[in-house]
């Protein structure tokens, strides 16, 4: 073998253990192949390494690249020309990187297998069409992509289940929807103060921080508000015992 084939083989291989393939794309960045071929030809994506003729692996990076691409496609109105030119004068390779770390600290790690259909997810859980139709307009199931759920979406249906079993209704639960819009409200109001004039990569960087801040601090009070509470309770029916 030459020292060509050599360094041809280890590229792909390299590729088969750390890319991802199209599909991989598509599940994670909801965005359909035929776009994501597009920006290929369009020059927004960097070249895949191909292993075979019908088989190529794209960089990770390239998951952040595409949501990017929509949202100065559809916040900003831009032409794929222009945004080609914001790309290449000032998308570098730790910006792009930062921005990959900032979708899975908030859309969670790319999960390339394992989404259920609509069947799929009502045998899971035991939830009927119609009660995942209802759940989904109550917004009490918030599937990140529609027609398709995962892990935690069937950890929900399956909790609604339980919840329904024990004689709960659906008014009982939506509380959580209309605190938790209240709540992003706030944190979106928030980051937009606060990262409104800076750079690109320190918008980002300030963006995950936040990020970060906003998910210890919400499991935090919240935990800590009802652990007074219980402990209120205890005190109160001890008292009355005494």
């Amino acid at each position: 073998m030459t020292s060509k084939q050599k360094e041809t083989t280890t590229e792909s291989q390299v590729a088969t253990r750390s890319g991802l393939k199209m599909q991989d794309l598509v599940n994670a960045t909801g965005v359909p192949k035929g776009t994501i071929l597009h920006y290929l030809r369009e020059g927004l994506l960097p070249e895949p390494v191909r292993t075979s003729t019908n088989m190529a692996y794209y960089d990770r990076l390239s998951v952040a690249r595409i949501r990017l691409i929509r949202q100065l496609q559809h916040d900003h109105r831009l032409k794929l020309s222009e945004i080609r030119r914001i790309l290449e004068d000032s998308a570098d390779e730790e910006e792009l990187s930062m921005r990959a770390s900032l979708n899975e600290l908030i859309f969670g790690p790319l999960q390339s297998e394992g989404d259920l259909d609509l069947p799929a997810f009502c045998e899971a859980t035991g939830l009927s069409p119609e009660q995942v139709s209802q759940f989904l307009r109550a917004k009490m199931l918030l599937p990140a992509q529609e027609g398709r759920f995962d892990g935690g979406d069937v950890g929900m249906g399956r909790l609604l289940v339980s919840g329904m079993a024990a004689g709960m209704q659906l008014e009982d639960l939506t509380y959580y929807v209309e605190l938790g819009e209240k709540i992003v409200d706030h944190e979106m109001a928030l980051r937009g103060r606060l990262t409104r004039d800076l750079p690109s990569l320190q918008n980002a960087s300030m963006t995950m921080e936040l990020v970060k801040a906003a998910h210890m601090t919400r499991a935090y009070i919240i935990d800590r508000l009802f652990q007074r509470r219980i402990s209120a309770m205890r005190d109160l029916t001890e008292g009355e015992t005494k």
